[in-house]
């Protein structure tokens, strides 16, 4: 055991963590290991391999994977590595392949990852063997699609995904009892962008409904001095809304905003369903003529239920975020301690109106695009965060909001009494500490 197994747990004490663990490269590197390399991770969707050939380059913390359909229309996923000189295969984002070639000395691969031709195979030793299963672009032990979401696992065994997600896969759910045919696809290109700051940050700042109010000040007073008498296409008063909302007082937070936690680290920000938003967005002729699609294909009932869950972010533990109610995924690529890359994706969904999804990606352009007002701010965050915590400030973070007040759920997991509490920080931090010290994640701990 390293000196830093023996430090971990001192790292995380109730209402406060080290700040270590965002800046030591060392827990970063144990990090990679134990949490990227054993967890179930989001690796894509099944609508990004289509036909047999299709794939889609990624990666696993910091391991390039490909996500392909094989010839038999398979889902795999295997390595990125060429298995003679160890060299990146694939170097495209996505595509079609009859088969996989090495640039460096053409070995070629099947869409399963073993190997198809090795150039030269005369030379080698005698007890050179192509088809030993040892060589080839290996697969990753465990990979599993949850209604279209691929996830997979560098361990060979533990969880279930379905163990895993536990409750959160009714965030997934919502994602596509959306679509009126019951399906949705990922469509509009990605964004990417980077940041110097911990991959952890990012999590910790999608749940945090206490700062929109500061972080976000600027596009607040850009859009509260927005006339209502001018009109865009429809979806610039959408973004005027949210951006306006984030600059509702404390009291519309703690009242009106849930949040809630779950094993393995997995929270999301939701309102308390209220029909009097629906009611307001009846208004918008294009929501109107997407509900009656709704209806048409699962009845009224069922569409009623479907619109009365209003989640904002969902974040699945360690990797991916979503967004049911705006069709948005965003994928967080961990590259250094202090170095994290983010790509962000939008779904159509299958059987509603053309204008939905144009909306849908309007407002990722305008509130979540790399040039918008909002994600911006966040990008400032982001490194002030890095920056600050690698001076020689305080070495104890608080992180202990609502820590007295936090309620059980009837899921298993554990709620804020309202969305300002800090709870969905403290549960990560206790499904990361669960998996650095006992390869397992855990549940937030209660109050004492």
């Amino acid at each position: 055991m390293s000196n830093i197994d023996t430090e971990l747990s001192g790292l995380i004490e109730p209402g406060r963590v080290h700040r270590r663990l965002y800046t030591d490269p060392a827990i970063f590197e144990l990090e990679m290991e134990r949490i990227f390399g054993a967890a179930w991770l989001y690796i894509g969707h099944e609508s990004q391999i289509k036909k047999p050939g299709d794939y889609f380059a990624t990666r696993m913390g910091r391991k390039p994977v490909v996500l392909v359909r094989d010839e038999n229309g398979a889902v795999r996923v295997i390595h990125n590595q060429c298995a003679h000189r160890g060299a990146m295969v694939v170097a495209t984002d996505k595509g079609n392949a009859g088969e996989f070639t090495c640039c460096y000395h053409g070995w070629t691969y099947h869409l399963d990852g073993r190997v198809k031709a090795v150039p030269l195979n005369h030379g080698y030793p005698q007890n050179f063997d192509a088809k030993d299963p040892r060589i080839g672009m290996l697969p990753v032990p465990r990979v599993k699609s949850y209604r279209g979401f691929i996830f997979a696992s560098e361990a060979k065994d533990g969880p279930e995904l379905e163990e895993w997600l536990g409750h959160m896969t009714t965030s997934l759910d919502d994602m596509i009892d959306r679509a009126p045919d019951g399906e949705i696809e990922v469509a509009g290109g990605v964004f990417k962008h980077v940041y110097d700051g911990n991959w952890k940050v990012y999590f910790e700042n999608l749940c945090d409904a206490a700062h929109p109010l500061f972080t976000h000040r600027s596009s607040i007073d850009a859009a509260q001095q927005q006339s209502d008498d001018v009109h865009s296409d429809g979806t610039g008063e959408i973004a005027i809304r949210q951006m306006r909302q984030n600059g509702a007082p404390y009291s519309f937070w703690e009242s009106q905003v849930g949040i809630w936690t779950y094993p393995n680290g997995h929270s999301y920000l939701g309102d308390y369903h209220d029909d009097a938003k629906l009611i307001a967005a009846l208004k918008d002729p294009v929501f109107r003529e997407y509900i009656a699609a709704l209806e048409r294909k699962k009845g009224k009932t069922e569409a009623k239920r479907i619109l009365e869950v209003r989640r904002w972010n969902s974040n699945i533990y360690p990797n991916v975020s979503l967004m049911s109610q705006f069709q948005q995924m965003r994928v967080v690529h961990p590259i250094a301690v202090n170095r994290t890359v983010v790509h962000a994706y939008s779904f159509r969904m299958k059987g509603a109106p053309d204008r939905v999804f144009r909306n849908a990606i309007s407002f990722a352009n305008i509130v979540n695009g790399t040039g918008s007002l909002v994600l911006t701010d966040d990008l400032e965050i982001y490194n002030r965060l890095d920056m600050g915590m690698s001076s020689e400030g305080c070495e104890w973070l608080q992180i202990g909001r609502g820590y007295q007040s936090d309620v059980p759920d009837a899921h298993g997991g554990r709620r804020g009494k309202n969305s300002t509490s800090e709870v969905y920080i403290r549960n990560m931090l206790d499904a990361w500490l669960g998996l650095m010290t006992k390869g397992r994640a855990a549940p937030a701990r209660a109050a004492s």
